[in-house]
């Protein structure tokens, strides 16, 4: 199941990089232990089975996208020498490329003049952004939805800077009335807009925040580490297109590469739309050395040494599949929203569930149907095992419960969160297998059901 024809160009490109070097002094590197290469490897390769067969369409559960071959194969590449992108001096080429790939990724949102680098993660990302936030804004506040990722507190409480979270509404957004009364009192300084949720996928309303900067004068961070790439997709949703269309508005943006950009972990990236921010970057360490006077990416990092071949990998993939909307890769994005879309219909269509609402990415949140929200909780534990025991694999989330009681009014809602079901359908080849994912649904839920009767 896993792809291998592309090993072939990946042996050839090895030999490409080799010729660069011809112009050396032979010598003979050490590689202690070579003879047990091959075995240790198998070993390695016979514990890796115990994994979630995350490449596979029957993989519907969390955001785990496997990286295109390009990017494999490019960041192995890279591993043969192993270039550092904090100084010019660990990695000349890997720098031009990361400053080449960022600002493609910039471009995407609408920015020429811009100042980013890539990172370990989202979570990086967005401390770096409210590091600065922080900065610009001195003893003010930091807030974001309570469906923004948890990781925004914590940033903040590394930082000391002082956080709030805002009440959402029925779908997972921030609810705009919750936030203009807290910014009325004139001590926020930065307002985190989610663009795409990771519990839903829901998309904070970015027009209505942006006419609430006017009146307030706070920083917008749009955290699309998960939606980010949406921007390039044409079958989003009229409100979700009109987010999108003015995040080039916002102060920083924070995506992640390693989920929908197709690249391994961990690459994520920062940008800020004001190359200003750099200032709050600049250091004067005696031993940072430099062979050039141009700006090294080390001096826009909190991060030190950072691994060139994600930026070379990055750097390939888009090469191959431009950022472009109407792209093979915007088409992509496109297909994994209309599976989302399409298993949304499917369960909606079905008296057995519960779906809380339309999808704007591509992850869906359902539930079994059941007489109360307890019973509701029990189900989808249930669900959720008897589908992993047919070869299905999702996810479950603990969510309001008034994210699903409008479309269930008969239900007891006894409890104020319940757990659900949650499926990200970020492979494109789910599109064609929602009906398969769907019937299984059926089985593993009819399968519950009969176990919680006591029947076979």
């Amino acid at each position: 199941m896993l792809e291998k024809d592309t090993l072939k160009e990946f042996l050839a490109a090895v030999e490409r990089l080799d010729a660069g070097f011809a112009n050396l002094p032979a010598y003979e590197q050490a590689i202690p232990g070579r003879e047990r290469i091959a075995e240790v490897l198998s070993q390695a390769a016979a514990r890796l089975h115990d994994n979630y067969p995350y490449f596979h369409p029957l993989y519907a559960g969390q955001m785990l996208k496997p990286p295109h071959p390009m990017a494999r194969l490019a960041y192995a590449l890279a591993m043969w020498i192993n270039p550092n992108n904090h100084a010019l001096d660990g990695g000349r080429a890997s720098s031009a490329l990361e400053k080449e790939a960022v600002g493609e990724l910039a471009a995407m949102f609408g920015w020429k003049n811009h100042l980013g680098h890539l990172c370990s993660g989202g979570t990086v990302a967005n401390l770096e952004a409210l590091w600065v936030a922080g900065r610009m804004h001195p003893g003010k506040k930091i807030v974001a939805s309570e469906q923004g990722h948890y990781t925004h507190a914590r940033i903040s409480g590394v930082l000391q800077l002082e956080f709030e979270a805002i009440a959402s509404d029925r779908h997972g957004r921030m609810d705009l009335d919750a936030l203009e009364r807290r910014v009325k009192r004139g001590d926020i300084g930065t307002v985190v807009a989610s663009i795409g949720t990771t519990a839903t996928g829901s998309i904070d309303r970015l027009p209505e925040i942006l006419a609430m900067r006017e009146k307030h004068g706070f920083r917008i961070h749009a955290d699309a580490a998960y939606g980010g790439y949406f921007t390039l997709a044409e079958n989003l949703s009229a409100t979700a297109r009109k987010a999108y269309d003015r995040l080039r508005e916002v102060d920083s943006i924070v995506v992640d590469p390693h989920k929908h950009g197709l690249q391994p972990y961990g690459c994520g990236c920062v940008i800020f739309r004001d190359p200003a921010a750099g200032q709050y970057y600049k250091h004067d360490s005696p031993y940072t050395y430099f062979s050039s006077g141009d700006l090294h990416l080390g001096e826009i990092s909190l991060e030190c040494s950072r691994p060139g071949a994600a930026a070379v990998a990055l750097w390939a993939t888009q090469k191959l599949l431009p950022l472009v909307r109407g792209g093979e890769f915007a088409q992509g994005l496109a297909q994994s929203r209309e599976a989302a879309l399409a298993l949304y219909r499917s369960l909606k269509n079905d008296p057995r569930w519960i779906v809380a609402f339309e999808p704007e990415l591509d992850i869906v949140i359902y539930a079994p149907l059941a007489a109360d929200a307890r019973s509701i909780s029990q189900l989808s534990q249930k669900v959720f095992t008897e589908a992993a025991a047919r070869g299905l694999h999702l996810a479950l989330a603990e969510l309001p419960s008034k994210f699903s009681s409008e479309a269930a009014p008969k239900v007891e809602w006894n409890a104020e969160r319940i757990t659900c079901l949650r499926s990200v359908l970020m492979k494109p080849e789910h599109l064609d297998w929602v009906p398969r994912i769907f019937a299984m649904l059926g089985q593993a839920l009819e399968a519950s059901r009969a176990s919680a009767a006591g029947t076979t």
